[in-house]
């Protein structure tokens, strides 16, 4: 299986909305930042979603949150379209904890992935549920 790397090793951008997540994940991953990380000093803490966005499709990072949002907001779904961004959304009607959603994203870690192999191209938008990916349309 190829998987398309950036030069920078990095991966993965996961969201404030879900920045417990993205330290545990960064910690534990060397292709995991998180705003306010030391290697993407470009994007701050507080840091709103049109200002990352752009910056994080650049850099061929695939996005890890909880905000579905993004895709009904008209200038964030402008945004996510013409950037090609990637997202992946944790999904459910409840709010999980920290370890919640890293429990769900490590089980699910084999089909994400699976993914990026078959899909190393945005936009798209997938939810993250408890037993597999799931497309949903933007």
């Amino acid at each position: 299986m190829s998987l398309v790397v950036p030069a920078t090793g990095l991966r993965f951008f996961v969201d404030e909305n879900a920045l417990g997540l993205g330290k545990a994940l960064a910690a534990a991953r060397r292709d995991v930042v998180h705003p306010g990380h030391r290697l993407i000093p470009t994007v701050p803490l507080g840091t709103l979603d049109p200002v990352w966005m752009p910056d994080v499709a650049a850099r061929g990072l695939v996005v890890i949150g909880r905000d579905k949002r993004i895709r009904t907001k008209p200038g964030e779904l402008a945004l996510f379209r013409s950037t090609g961004l990637r997202v992946l959304w944790i999904a459910g009607i409840q709010d999980l904890t920290s370890w919640g959603y890293l429990v769900r994203i490590v089980r699910r870690w084999q089909d994400i992935e699976a993914l990026l192999a078959s899909r190393p191209t945005g936009p798209w938008f997938f939810a993250v549920g408890d037993t597999r990916l799931s497309e949903i349309a933007v």
